[in-house]
């Protein structure tokens, strides 16, 4: 039996212990964790039973048993951090966006080109067996030519103006927020299902909330069920959105439609599609990740619970249990987390890499570039190559 890989993550707020849990599911060793400050990889650790809590990301890239570092850290440290791992050799799997602008994810697309390592992007939603069901159906012809492709993605944890996060400031998460942080998900799933690019988009944002209540020490984490602001919380101008509507043109001809929110009462984690083909229609909704809906003209339409004994075998590869036992959001980054780790083991991902790679990462803020500007310039935007 070959020895575990060691792994060491970059991040200590909301997804960063989500990483450590995915990692251990998917068989490797997580050997150390890093926060903003050494009182944060500390409090980590601990709670996490993570070996060692690195001071600074020098000691975490010259401990020479890491071979894999998650980047799980606010985004406008990505670039940085992903340019150092690979250049003290380490495997790099960054959450998205792999850059805050394409200048800089170009770069680390060219750096990746000339390492030897796995450089992955976490999609994870990608991993979701009747996504990768729905990926498979359209490969076999099942689907047909895809006509056009409608969805959402839909969050209420910035419903009120006093949520406030870092995400919501351009300066630590990008010009773009709802489109880049939930809307890109959306995307490449899409275009991985339907194996169809994006080349240029018509787009609406909206801030709804021109100024949110920011406590007087940081923000809140993520999803951590905060509402009311502290004490004496200071008004902070957002120029960030919250609502985005977009108009989506494929190569070859279909058309899409995508809307994203962060504001909408009553949806926690919700991402829909509809993909529309000459034989069938696909339909998914994450908060229901357990079923894909096939509509047909001419015969009776299909709802197919997640079963791996029913499954194509693409599907069934990336489900762990038996139909009827629920498969949800952890589970998809473990997958995701498995794929990744077999490349490298077989030393297939730089040949055919089967997981989101760097260049899916900045071919997304590519697509998120031509949505800013469509929105500020109120036409459509081809996507830059």
């Amino acid at each position: 039996m070959s020895k575990p890989l060691q792994v060491a993550v970059i991040g200590t707020g909301f997804i960063g212990p989500v990483h450590i849990e995915a990692i251990r599911r998917a068989g490797a060793e997580v050997i150390g964790v890093l926060g903003s400050s050494h009182e944060k990889s500390l409090a980590c650790a601990q709670r996490m039973r993570v070996p060692r809590a690195y001071v600074n990301l020098q000691e975490l890239l010259a401990d020479a048993g890491i071979q894999v570092v998650h980047v799980a850290s606010p985004n406008r440290a990505h670039f940085e951090q992903v340019r150092e791992c690979l250049a003290a050799g380490k495997h790099v799997l960054c959450e998205k966006p792999l850059a805050m602008n394409s200048r800089e994810s170009a770069q680390l697309v060219e750096l990746a080109r000339s390492t030897d390592l796995a450089c992955g992007v976490n999609y994870n939603i990608r991993y979701y067996p009747l996504c990768i069901e729905a990926r498979a159906r359209r490969s076999s012809g099942q689907l047909g030519n895809v006509f056009h492709v409608t969805g959402s993605y839909a969050q209420d944890w910035l419903f009120h103006a006093t949520d406030f996060n870092w995400r919501v400031l351009s300066d630590q998460g990008g010009l773009l927020r709802a489109v880049a942080d939930i809307g890109t998900h959306w995307l490449d799933l899409v275009q991985s299902i339907t194996g169809l690019a994006v080349e240029a988009v018509c787009a609406d944002l909206q801030t709804v909330h021109a100024s949110r209540h920011c406590p007087p020490v940081g923000g809140r984490e993520t999803f951590s069920g905060q509402d009311k602001p502290q004490h004496d919380s200071s008004a902070t101008t957002i120029d960030t959105e919250d609502y985005g509507a977009i108009l989506l043109r494929f190569r070859g001809g279909a058309r899409g439609v995508l809307w994203v929110s962060q504001v909408t009462a009553g949806y926690k984690n919700c991402l829909r599609f509809e993909i529309a083909g000459s034989q069938q229609t696909l339909a998914w909704n994450s908060e229901c990740p357990d079923r894909l809906w096939t509509g047909k003209r001419d015969q009776p339409n299909q709802l197919l619970t997640r079963d791996p004994a029913l499954l194509a075998p693409e599907a069934a590869r990336f489900t762990s249990y038996p139909g009827g036992h629920n498969e949800g959001f952890p589970d998809s980054f473990k997958q995701l987390f498995i794929d990744f780790y077999g490349a490298i083991g077989e030393g297939s991902f730089l040949s055919q890499p089967t997981f989101p790679t760097f260049e899916d990462g900045h071919r997304e803020i590519l697509i998120c570039e031509a949505i800013l500007q469509s929105a500020r310039q109120h036409r459509w935007m081809e996507v830059a190559d």
